[in-house]
């Protein structure tokens, strides 16, 4: 048996350094053990908020800055009953 780091005799120098290098990425990869800061339940949930955020914002910023009208008004539900009966105007 022989110790990690000493070459045996039975072994070519090339052949030691490919063992040495094997040795040394499955030592690497269970080194690896990667622990995420953020769970991906909550990241889904971030994305979520942040769209239902974005999309709020921007029919505030549509309506209100945009559309010269009382940005809080395109948060009225009078406001998008009056938007459906227009598109659905028959």
């Amino acid at each position: 048996m022989t110790e990690k780091g000493i070459q045996p005799k039975s072994e070519s120098r090339s052949q030691y350094k490919k063992r040495k290098k094997i040795e040394e990425r499955r030592t690497a990869r269970r080194e690896k053990i990667r622990v995420r800061l953020i769970p991906i339940w909550l990241r889904v949930v971030l994305v979520l908020v942040a769209i239902v955020i974005s999309v709020l914002s921007g029919l505030i910023v549509g309506y209100g800055v945009i559309g010269d009208g009382n940005p809080f008004d395109a948060l009225s539900k009078s406001t998008w009953t009056h938007i459906v009966d227009l598109v659905n105007k028959k």
